[in-house]
């Protein structure tokens, strides 16, 4: 089957608007040759296709030739980057600052270099006010360059001032290096492991964030500073389940955009993330009516300007948006609700299914299976574990863990014990492969051994005995990891006294709800 993502010129087309199509062939037959316009006919005939297929591509433009193709696609693909520069110039800080440098250049190069020094005078007081310290770099050093070989008279001292101001937003650089440089190899530590698995993870979380994090951070007052060092601080705390610790610094992500509100659209994708972290941080302490408020505030941001500028921006808000939706209906035991808005959720993947990483979908995918697993709907539980457990796709371990884990669970839940022996062995091996094996999981498949040769009426006791060994580690941070991918204790309990275990996780809810209400929490 043709497969859409594999041409970088149709990706592009397709990611088009209506406005952006047509701005690229006023753009196109305004600035090109009558030669060049065989581009738009490639690019017409490509439009219309459902999925890339060459064959049938050069059937519909007999006017280039199998060997042109692809020449034409790749000035294809530039005449619409370049087209969409010229639309987008004003959107991002970014492309400004990248405008206000060409017009630069090009007035420097004409031998007007007062004049380039006027420009790059306007684009440092724009680059300042929006802390984009590399711009600043650049314009700094075209303008060391103009005073080194020009004589301006532009103003005294004028080489000291440069001078200092190269050496100020040097250091700057070299901090913001180090700090997101360290946030980063956080986050790719999560994205590939999860959360730690065992004190040896811990040790060696704690030593690397110990050794990469700059002395003097903690000091530091810029923007991007501050940003990166909060969320280094949140990667290690969530890596290590330090739930409280997570909270606090996803807040104070957060908090930084309010507290700078310009910077709400220059780095808006950062916003969209450190608003997600803080509902989760929410989810992860059922601070169930922080997230409900949370939750709304995020979903309020989603309408605005700043949500809907650009497709990125576009996309992960509903990621996070709908991914925060879920959440919510699982923390209050109703699944079903959060059944309803699977379908809307799927068919929005799909069609965002060219500029989503796997990692994303397979987190929905869990998230689905958790849902028809608190629902009953073992069968289908299965099915959406399954796209999961038969991807084989390097990232997060835990998922691929606890997956194959709630898979178990689902065919126990079905009765299928003609496989459970086979089912226990495989997962418990993978399990231990993969480090990911904690006193929960071994009291999870110690349960299921022990359930094959005990009669149905004597269930119960076995159960309040597995009950009673989880239920002790709740709030063991080195075994709370168990918890945080599928409420184990409230399934328990669901057995134990006959109940959903929707109802049992609502109420839970209700009784915390109402304790907060009484000032006992």
């Amino acid at each position: 089957m043709p497969n859409r993502s594999t041409d970088i010129v149709f990706q592009l087309i397709r990611s088009l608007q209506k406005s952006e199509k047509r701005n690229f062939k006023l753009y196109t037959k305004r600035n090109s040759g009558n030669h060049d316009l065989k581009i738009v006919d490639l690019f017409d005939a490509m439009d219309k296709l459902e999925d890339y297929d060459e064959a049938q591509l050069l059937k519909k433009i007999p006017s280039i030739k199998k060997q042109q193709l692809s020449n034409t696609k790749a000035h294809l693909y530039k005449q619409i980057l370049a087209s969409l520069r010229v639309l987008k110039s004003t959107e991002s800080i970014d492309l400004q600052l990248h405008e206000q440098l060409d017009y630069a250049r090009i007035l420097y190069n004409k031998g007007l270099y007062l004049q380039s020094l006027k420009i790059l005078e306007k684009a440092k007081e724009l680059a300042i006010s929006h802390n984009q310290d590399s711009f600043l770099i650049q314009v700094i050093s075209m303008e060391k360059k103009i005073e080194t070989l020009h004589i301006t008279r532009s103003m005294q001292n004028r080489a000291e001032t440069l001078a200092n101001e190269a050496l100020e937003v040097n250091e700057r650089r070299k901090m913001i290096t180090s700090l997101s440089n360290l946030a980063l190899q956080l986050y790719s530590w999560y994205v590939q492991h999860g959360h730690s698995r065992n004190k040896e993870d811990e040790i060696y979380i704690k030593k690397y964030f110990t050794e990469h994090l700059p002395a003097e951070a903690y000091k530091q007052t810029g923007f991007y500073e501050r940003l990166y060092f909060y969320q280094s601080y949140c990667w290690y705390a969530f890596i290590r389940q330090d739930f409280l610790m997570y909270y606090r610094y996803t807040q104070k992500w957060v908090n930084l955009f309010h507290s700078e509100p310009a910077m709400l659209e220059v780095e808006t994708s950062h916003y969209i993330k450190g608003m997600h972290n803080l509902m989760n941080a929410h989810f992860d302490l059922r601070n169930y009516q922080q997230f409900a408020i949370t939750l709304k505030q995020f979903e309020n941001f989603s309408e605005s300007p700043a949500a809907n500028l650009h497709d990125n921006n576009r996309i992960q808000t509903f990621v996070y948006l709908n991914s925060a939706k879920l959440n919510l209906e699982m923390v209050v035991g109703n699944f079903s609700a959060g059944l309803v808005l699977a379908p809307t959720i799927e068919q929005q993947l799909e069609e965002y299914s060219l500029y989503l990483d796997r990692h994303r979908v397979l987190v929905f995918n869990y998230k689905i299976a958790t849902l028809h697993f608190g629902a009953g709907n073992y069968n289908e539980c299965i099915d959406y574990l399954r796209k999961i457990i038969n991807d084989q796709v390097d990232l997060r371990n835990d998922l691929q863990c606890y997956a194959r884990l709630v898979h178990l669970l689902a065919h126990y839940e079905l009765g299928n014990m003609d496989i459970m022996d086979h089912l226990i062995k495989s997962v418990y091996r993978f399990m231990a492969k993969m480090q990911n094996l904690t006193v929960i999981e071994e009291e999870v498949f110690k349960f299921l051994r022990k359930s094959f040769s005990v009669h149905r009426s004597m269930l119960k006791p076995e159960l309040e005995k597995f009950l009673q060994a989880i239920k002790q580690f709740e709030k063991d941070r080195f075994e709370t990891r168990a918890f945080a991918y599928l409420d184990l204790v409230s399934w328990v309990e669901s057995k134990l006294y006959e109940k959903p275990m929707g109802v049992v996780i609502r109420e839970k809810y209700l009784a915390s709800n109402r304790r907060i209400a009484y000032g006992t929490l």
